[in-house]
């Protein structure tokens, strides 16, 4: 029987955390900067938060970013309802080596970058094609031979799907991306 609502909720699996409740808030996209302390295991207990409840990761990267600290700093793109990812900010509080959580995507100051190598084969006309496109992308050409280009392309997640979308008929090969960096404008550290 049919409530008349016109909500779909997200395709997926309907066991994930995304269907549990508040289904008819809208799926938002977010950026978090996580700053732990760097210690064995870390890594491990930050994912398995994610994948115990369901939550999907959609970019992850992590490294240490003050030696004598010892502190790292894990920036996750993830997806969910204003509700959930109020769930996955509290939850990530709780686990002990963690120091703050910073929700970049809220941040009008927010800065995100990624980096990409793309290598694309071609001859002729399509190899001339991706030269000129990767002008116009300012992508890096890092390597070249008579047949194939490597290019390296800095930018937002989305210039870098751009860009890989309009090599694949030129020749794409072989795409590899770093996954999203973050970081807030202004002289104040987070």
């Amino acid at each position: 029987m049919s409530d008349g609502s016109t909500a779909t909720p997200p395709a997926g699996n309907p066991k994930s955390a995304y269907f549990l409740s508040h289904e008819d808030e809208a799926v938002e996209r977010r950026t978090l900067a996580v700053m732990v302390d760097n210690e064995p295991g870390v890594l491990a207990r930050v994912v398995g938060l994610f994948s115990g409840r369901g939550y999907n990761i959609d970019s992850l990267t992590v490294a240490e970013v003050d030696v004598n600290e010892r502190r790292s700093r894990i920036t996750i793109v993830t997806q969910g309802t204003p509700h959930i990812l109020e769930q996955i900010e509290a939850q990530l509080l709780r686990i002990v080596p963690v120091e703050q959580v910073i929700d970049i995507t809220k941040s009008k100051r927010g800065i995100e970058r990624e980096l990409a190598l793309i290598k694309v084969a071609g001859k002729g006309e399509a190899r001339v094609e991706a030269l000129r496109i990767s002008q116009i992308f300012r992508a890096n050409v890092i390597d070249t031979t008579n047949e194939s280009f490597i290019f390296e392309l800095t930018g937002a997640s989305e210039k870098i799907t751009q860009f890989v979308d309009l090599m694949r008929p030129l020749g794409l090969v072989e795409v590899s991306r770093t996954g999203v960096l973050s970081i807030k404008r202004g002289k104040e550290k987070g």
